[in-house]
């Protein structure tokens, strides 16, 4: 790629197509990047999201922090988890991990 870029910079500056050439190859990079990227991240963020809003009371859920509990109340954006008799945490449903 850099005797490419050498002899694209020695050639004419009225060489025909040689700016075609440039354009192609960003635009392959960022379909390339796209594709290796953002698209499987997109996928895997709503499958998680799809997880969160399945949750029910009475799920065994595990927190991003590695907290194991049960749902014993879920409001708009929280879970209140029972970690054991008695022990209960709020925390945000984005804090909850898929396993």
């Amino acid at each position: 790629m850099l005797n490419t870029i050498l002899l694209e910079a020695a050639a004419p500056s009225g060489a025909a197509g040689a700016g075609w050439g440039n354009i192609i190859m960003i635009v392959a990079l960022i379909a390339i990047f796209y594709f290796f990227m953002i698209a499987p991240q997109r996928k895997r963020e709503k499958k998680i999201n799809e997880f969160r809003n399945s949750i029910k009371k009475g799920d065994a859920v595990v927190t991003i922090g590695g907290i194991h509990g049960h749902i014993r109340d879920i409001k708009e954006n929280t879970f209140i988890i029972e970690i054991t008799d008695g022990v209960r945490i709020t925390v945000d449903k984005n804090a909850i991990a898929m396993s």
